[in-house]
């Protein structure tokens, strides 16, 4: 009887690693609570900043989650997956970064401690999935109903986004540019208002105090007046705005000019001034009197704007020419063949301004502008970028307010409500189903729970007596007051969030918890073969 000789059949390729079972579920998990760890300290009003080192030795002092997350470069995978879903979260809504990580990484602990008792993973996500509907239902009902009138709840709304930045002290003050900035930029689509905060340019310069920030009713051009001879301020600015450049452009086709006299030289180049006065004079003509213009201004049409008294700035960002459209009520004008009295737009100043070191041109005092800008100012640098964190936090929560004018409890209140209604929605299901729906309720109070360990409470006397309040009938508004260590009611308090940000913060996080839950199976690439560069020790200048 002959011997056969079994062959190793290869699936993979070399250097390829792969974790399978439970032991990819255990590392996945452990990556995801690694995450949720780094960010849990930041939470909450008397949350700790991160001081972040780059490569080159550049400095990020933040405690916004998504900052965090995008600067310490994670790499692995399954801590890249929590890394994107603080970044949506920070896209789609503009806050509640932190919590949709610190709640990811804690339902995927419970989950952890539900498997060791041998419960199906997919038993525990489809738990989740219906606790999360559950949640949502609750959130429709006790969410508070807000008007995009009702000043102070918008401002109250932003106060509270900004309790944990660096920035809290001033945060009365710019909670109102916040409010102020949003109303102006709110349009109706569909029968629904919008307020796209895309159009509120946001320009940071260091120098000053926070203080001293301020809203434009209108747009800052971070460039000068492109001649020495026009004026620096125009008032009752009447506007053009051209995508055209003013300057006599080469032909397409190469071509050569033979010239043997000198006169014929001389008409040349007058005729060259004529055409560049020719434009310079059907732009006066619609009775502009400011020019901003997209491409360039020769040196000769800058003279004839300088001699008709028009102030002119060259090279402005296509962005901001939109800006400018929507702030002014100019029309961009792509001929200069086709420019009207009708395309000019109106500000009540225009002015050029120093500004540190820099120069910019103020455009203030528009009709109804659509677009309006907002100057940070601070003492350092890296102040100046955290207040544009802090302030982008809260431009985003009013314009959710807008977007869905309702509001929710801040200070865990929500999180305690929406826990004590799972649980009691859990014994209805029954089965191993109901283990992961309580696992939910309990993962949600580890907002309060980390609003008091952050607060140098303990968390377990705060979680009892909360569960107490809430099991009152108007308990619902109660939650943790960080600086007393008590349960206090939030709306004295003043302290809400958007309806929005709450509800996608639940929601993305349970999908991220499920979506790594969900893998039993991981495979690494091989990483690729060293170059010759690198074999031989050659550094980039080689």
């Amino acid at each position: 009887m002959s011997k056969v000789t079994t062959m190793p059949v290869l699936i993979l390729k070399e250097g390829t690693t792969r974790q399978r079972g439970r032991e990819a579920q255990r590392q996945n998990i452990a990556a995801a609570k690694v995450i949720a760890e780094v960010v849990r300290a930041t939470l909450g009003p008397r949350g700790m900043d991160k001081m972040l080192v780059d490569t080159i030795g550049d400095i990020t002092i933040t405690n916004d989650g998504a900052k965090i997350l995008d600067e310490i470069d994670v790499q692995h995978p399954t801590g890249k997956v929590l890394v994107n879903v603080a970044k949506t979260q920070d896209k789609e809504v503009g806050d509640g970064t932190t919590s949709v990580v610190v709640l990811a990484g804690t339902l995927l602990k419970k989950a952890e401690e539900l498997m060791a008792k041998n419960i199906h993973p997919a038993t525990i996500a489809s738990g989740y999935k219906k606790a999360l509907e559950k949640a949502i239902e609750v959130l429709d009902k006790v969410a508070v109903p807000v008007s995009i009138e009702d000043e102070a709840s918008l401002r109250d709304v932003a106060s509270t986004s900004m309790r944990s930045k660096t920035i809290k002290f001033f945060r009365d003050y710019l909670s109102d540019l916040a409010v102020n900035a949003v109303k102006s930029i709110v349009e109706e689509r569909d029968g629904k208002l919008i307020a796209d905060i895309d159009n509120i340019q946001v320009i940071k310069k260091p120098g000053k105090s926070i203080s001293e920030t301020q809203l434009i009713k209108g747009l800052i051009i971070d460039k000068e007046v492109v001649h020495p001879g026009m004026p620096k301020r125009v008032k009752d600015a009447r506007i053009a705005l051209l995508a055209c450049p003013l300057e006599i452009e080469k032909t397409e086709i190469s071509a050569e000019i033979r010239i043997r006299d000198p006169e014929q030289m001389k008409a040349f180049m007058e005729e060259e001034t004529n055409m560049l006065r020719d434009m310079v004079k059907k732009v006066k003509d619609t009775g502009a009197n400011v020019v901003f213009c997209q491409k360039g201004i020769d040196d000769t049409a800058q003279f004839f704007l300088a001699k008709e008294g028009m102030l002119a700035v060259r090279r402005v960002k296509k962005s901001d020419m939109e800006k400018l459209e929507k702030a002014t009520g100019a029309r961009i004008v792509t001929n200069l063949e086709d420019i009207r009295t009708e395309d000019i737009g109106y500000a009540e100043l225009v002015e050029e301004r120093k500004i540190g070191e820099d120069r910019m041109v103020f455009v203030e005092g528009c009709k109804n502008p659509r677009s309006v800008a907002i100057l940070i100012r601070g003492g350092l640098e890296r102040v100046v970028d955290e207040a544009e964190r802090g302030l982008h936090d809260a431009l985003c929560v009013v314009a959710d307010v807008v977007k869905e004018p309702k509001i929710v409890y801040g200070g865990g209140a929500i999180e305690a409500e929406l826990a004590k209604e799972i649980r009691r929605y859990a014994a209805q299901v029954g089965g191993r189903e109901q283990l992961a729906i309580e696992a939910f309720a309990e993962a949600l109070e580890v907002i309060p729970q980390t609003l008091a360990e952050n607060g140098g409470h303990d968390p377990v006397d705060i979680l009892v007596a909360l569960r107490a309040t809430h099991d009152k009938p108007d308990g619902i508004p109660y939650g943790v007051n960080v600086f007393t260590g008590k349960i206090e009611d939030m709306v004295a308090l003043r302290v809400f969030e958007p309806y929005l940000v709450k509800k996608h913060c639940i929601a993305s996080a349970v999908e991220a918890a499920i979506t790594i839950l969900r893998i039993d199976d991981v495979v690494v690439a091989a990483k690729p073969p060293p170059s010759k560069k690198e074999e031989k020790g050659y550094g980039e200048e080689y």
